[in-house]
């Protein structure tokens, strides 16, 4: 493959910003010429060492004050937060009499303080981003970029055409900026399927001609794809980490505008101590009814909790994952993830890394900070109900192996209080779960027990139970409304911001599109919860969530699945329903809307992920974002790039064989110095038993039917076994030569 004839060759050398830390590190280096196109799909290695961090050993690091806003988000946020739990909690002591106190009453009182202090966090954050949200930087966007930057996309089973579609929309806008020059596209793969191989080389070769003269285009296939994602990363940054100043994080569903790009850049240039910078990404692209609801969501509300939390959180940020901007060095040194003791699911390698890393790079001293007011930049959502819990399987298993990090030396508390955060956010479900059963019991309690109104022989009155209805009244009315306030607070600002309330469609869409977010949010929360406290309960027990690719394409679930997936959850809902109709009908009705939840939770799943039923949505103009009113440039691009693209992918093996062109595509795309190097036993011997069965097929097709997956995924990654394989058949067969 030749280089696009605009880049020049220059020297890869660049300065070790980050080996004196933050303190000492210059603002960047001036970019190099990005160099000639090198013989294979990678660029010439620049290695950097990323050793494992010591969490018993604290580094040694400088931190600056904090300004005065993220002390003044601080103090309200945390010190609101546990003034209105304290009051709760008296309140809450109030309503029961403190003389017939038994244990289901004192289990329900410390649930009621944990839930209650949970909402009271959010909403006080809320309030804090109302109050103290941070200032946008002041750059100069007339000044040129003079750092190199990396775009990584990490990928796993993904679908290649879409990937690179939005990587070629990036690529556009930044080159429309006039700053095309100073980035690099890298695809990293961890696919292990040898027909998604293919896909991904073909697809990446057709993004190059689509870029050829704006931007490099490199692609790399790990043949071990040890620690999973942050492992994919590390292993870029251990190759060709040198080569960077910083490099931008991205998921395989991630598209931001050039110009969003660009004033990352800038801002991380202009702030020499900044090690991470994360963006907002707001849910898009979605058309099931479950995307739809996430996106308005987001939407409405995400501005409001971005703002609240980078508002507390100051320079002691958090990583998202994706999204984000890493200078390069400070990543390398400081954020080598270790592997847990113990084993799976809270031992070995660090699942939910980007939490990890975050507080890694900010005890090394560098500043890790979020910019909620950096738009342009967006992401996909689950397009089911199924979908979504597929995923926080994975999530919950990451965020509880937390535990085992959050006492790490040296951390900072707000990175604590993220992994705090994260934690929570999964015990909640199991822990309003079991407070709904003590709810549920303690019913049963007054039902089938008797009080005891004389407790003593010689008792001349008796001893009335006191249960103070009117202050649990209102009790749950300040707990719905604390729950509420980011809603009303994210509901206000877009129909008082003219600029939001136009993007949103106006005021009476708002209105419309949040009230159907409410109602429909509290159909699905009951399954949610079901769900989330079974992966609590699995994670407890010790079974490990495996790597599911996710997945992006939404479709009508059957019903049998459904069905399969909901039954216990329509079981608990019906049975408790049907009890409390003979029993107490009061409490039903409290109760109601998580029991509908859990009857209709086989209907709201299957709809929950139909296409056709967000059409629908979609032409009654509810729950529309700004991006179905008016879609963003970046994504017109990404879907007129997609669509070249998608026309130069071969989808399998089998489809090489009808196209030269793409046969040339994928062996140029086999990386042969990372194939020799990962060579091992198994590899060898698949290899070899490849070779035999393409010896004895009389046809492509044959000895592709013939061979087992690892087979077939040597087969993808040899060139020379790739031509025996096209010349099966054809006479002299040298496959025997292409096995040694």
């Amino acid at each position: 493959m030749n280089a696009p004839t605009t880049f020049k060759t220059g020297s890869d050398a660049r300065p070790d910003i980050a080996s004196a830390g933050p303190e000492t590190a210059p603002e960047t280096s001036n970019v190099a010429s990005l160099g000639a196109r090198a013989a294979g799909p990678t660029p010439p290695r620049a290695p950097l060492s990323m050793p494992p961090q010591d969490l018993r050993r604290s580094p040694p690091a400088k931190f600056r004050q904090q300004s005065w806003r993220t002390i003044g988000a601080r103090i309200l946020t945390f010190g609101g937060a546990l003034a209105l739990t304290v009051l709760g909690a008296d309140q809450m002591l109030r309503a029961f009499d403190p003389e017939a106190v038994n244990g289901l009453q004192i289990a329900l009182r410390a649930l009621f303080v944990v839930t209650f202090g949970w909402i009271a966090l959010s909403a006080c954050a809320a309030l804090a981003g109302l109050l103290f949200a941070p200032k946008p930087p002041r750059t100069d966007a007339s000044v040129p970029l003079r750092s190199r930057t990396a775009i990584v996309m990490p990928v796993y089973n993904e679908d290649a055409a879409a990937s690179c579609g939005a990587l070629a929309a990036m690529a556009r806008g930044l080159d429309e900026l006039g700053h095309a020059r100073n980035f690099e596209i890298f695809v990293i793969s961890d696919s292990r399927d040898p027909d998604v191989w293919v896909e991904e080389t073909t697809a990446v070769e057709a993004l190059r001609r689509e870029l050829a003269g704006v931007m490099p285009v490199w692609y790399r296939r790990r043949p071990h794809n040890t620690a999973r994602k942050s492992g994919n990363v590390q292993d870029f940054v251990e190759k060709w980490g040198g080569r960077y100043d910083f490099f931008l994080a991205l998921d395989a569903d991630s598209l931001m505008e050039g110009a969003t790009i660009a004033e990352m850049v800038r801002r991380m240039e202009a702030r020499p101590r900044l090690g991470l910078l994360q963006s907002n990404p707001a849910l898009a692209f979605g058309t099931t009814p479950f995307a739809r609801l996430q996106q308005f969501a987001g939407a409405l509300y995400g501005p409001v909790v971005a703002r609240g939390v980078a508002a507390w959180q100051g320079t002691d940020g958090n990583f998202w994952g994706h999204n984000a901007l890493i200078r390069t060095r400070a990543f390398a040194a400081s954020a080598g993830l270790p592997e847990l003791a113990g084993r799976k699911p809270f031992g070995g390698h660090v699942l939910s890394h980007d939490f990890v890393e975050a507080a890694l790079l900010r005890r090394a001293g560098w500043e890790v900070r979020m910019d909620p007011d950096l738009g342009g930049s967006w992401e996909g959502s689950p397009p089911s109900l199924l979908a979504a819990s597929v995923r926080d399987r994975r999530w919950a298993q990451g965020n509880l192996q937390h535990a085992k990090i959050i006492g790490a030396r040296g951390l900072r508390w707000p990175n604590r209080v993220h992994f705090a955060i994260g934690i929570g956010s999964y015990l909640m479900s199991p822990i309003w779960l079991i407070m709904i059963c003590v709810g549920l019991a303690l019913t049963a309690q007054a039902i089938w027990f008797r009080p005891e109104y004389f407790a003593s022989a010689f008792q001349l009155f008796p001893t009335w139970p006191r249960f103070d209805s009117e202050r649990m009244l209102t009790l749950f009315l300040v707990s719905m409304g604390l729950l509420m306030t980011p809603k009303i607070i994210g509901i206000v600002n877009a129909i008082v911001v003219g600029e939001r309330r136009r993007a949103l469609g106006g005021g009476f869409r708002i209105l419309w599109g949040a009230t159907a977010e409410i109602l429909l949010s509290a159909l699905v929360a009951p399954a949610m919860m079901m769900m989330q406290s079974r992966h609590v309960f699995d994670i407890l027990m010790g079974r490990d969530a495996g790597w599911v690719p996710q997945e992006r394409e939404g479709a009508a679930l059957p019903w049998r699945m459904a069905v399969a997936a909901h039954w216990g959850h329509v079981s608990i809902g019906v049975v408790l329903a049907v009890a409390l109709w003979f029993t107490q009908p009061e409490v039903l009705i409290w109760l109601s809307p998580v029991l509908v939840g859990l009857a209709l939770s086989p209907l709201i799943s299957r709809v929950s992920g139909d296409p056709k039923v967000g059409a629908a949505l979609r032409r009654m103009r509810l729950l529309d974002t700004a991006g179905d009113l008016r879609p963003f440039p970046a994504a017109l691009k990404a879907e007129a790039a997609e669509a070249r693209i998608r026309d130069g992918v071969a989808g399998s093996l089998t489809a090489l064989l009808a196209r030269p062109d793409r046969f040339a595509d994928h062996a140029s795309g086999v990386d042969t110095e990372l194939e020799e190097e990962a060579d091992d036993e198994p590899r060898r011997l698949a290899r070899v038993t490849a070779a035999a069965k393409i010896q004895a097929a009389s046809s492509p097709a044959e000895a592709l039917r013939w061979m087992s997956r690892e087979e077939r995924t040597a087969l993808a990654g040899r060139r020379d076994l790739l031509e025996a394989w096209r010349a099966c058949g054809d006479g002299p067969d040298p496959a025997v030569k292409a096995a040694e």
